[in-house]
């Protein structure tokens, strides 16, 4: 057997990826890692515009072709129906991205039940479509590769310092909502390591928007070894580690990339 070179190993040209929540703040970053390494791009977002615009920028190469789908997480018939749309415009799916996320910014003494109960929803829209790739490549005969996007707060508690007096703490059900996705992606990855679909996990962290509190960053920033917050490129070779070819024997990780902040 020959060994595959570097630039074979990271190639995805030939595949077509499946990303949730793509027009997102990580999800543009993500959407163009999948792209400059060679492969098809369905993006998917509740809106169609906003799916279409991250599309139309992303780089061509080869023969690549991106679309753009409607698809709704936390709806199972808008799961469901996102799925087929994406194999009927490109084809076929090999990789998916369960990138999207919806959520409330409530603060652990004021969250209702209703609220609670309907963030964890996200873990469940994961796994169905996790499901649905499975299922899609062992029916093609095919291999595939799922990637579920945790969070460093899947895995450690929060600084209650660090939003003090500045905005609402880190919701009690996100920190629930990342640590069970953190442990799904093991269970799902030794159930179908026999399917040839590989289940990993890239849990970041931390990665603020332009609209978080400059003050509350300001603190994040003194808790990491880095002193400093991530930028949204910074996840991309990481992703294309997990779902191509130079991945091809891991499965079940969670990978963080957290500028040490696990580390302490």
């Amino acid at each position: 057997m020959t060994e595959p070179t570097i630039q074979n190993l990271f190639d995805l040209t030939g595949r077509v990826a499946l990303i949730t929540g793509g027009s997102g703040f990580l999800g543009n970053s993500l959407s163009r890692a999948l792209a400059e390494a060679g492969a098809s791009v369905v993006v998917a977002s509740r809106e169609l515009p906003r799916a279409r615009a991250v599309a139309d920028a992303l780089p061509v190469v080869g023969n690549a072709v991106h679309q753009a789908v409607v698809l709704d997480q936390m709806d199972e018939a808008s799961l469901n129906r996102g799925f087929d749309a994406a194999v009927a415009a490109a084809g076929k799916i090999d990789i998916v991205i369960n990138n999207g996320q919806q959520g409330h910014p409530v603060d652990l003494t004021t969250i209702t039940g209703e609220q609670f109960n309907r963030d964890l929803q996200n873990a469940t829209g994961y796994f169905l479509l996790a499901r649905r790739l499975r299922d899609h490549v062992v029916g093609r005969a095919a291999t595939g590769s799922i990637v579920m996007i945790g969070s460093m707060y899947g895995v450690v508690g929060s600084y209650p310092d660090a939003y003090e007096n500045i905005c609402v703490a880190s919701p009690v059900q996100y920190h629930t909502l990342k640590g069970g996705i953190v442990h799904m992606t093991r269970h799902l990855a030794v159930y179908w390591a026999k399917d040839g679909v590989r289940v990993n996990c890239l849990s970041p962290g931390p990665f603020p928007s332009e609209k978080a509190p400059a003050e509350m960053v300001e603190r994040l920033k003194t808790k990491s070894p880095m002193k400093r917050m991530g930028i949204p490129h910074e996840l991309k070779g990481p992703l294309l580690m997990l779902v191509s070819d130079a991945g091809s024997y891991i499965t079940g990780q969670n990978l963080l990339v957290d500028g040490g902040w696990t580390a302490w």
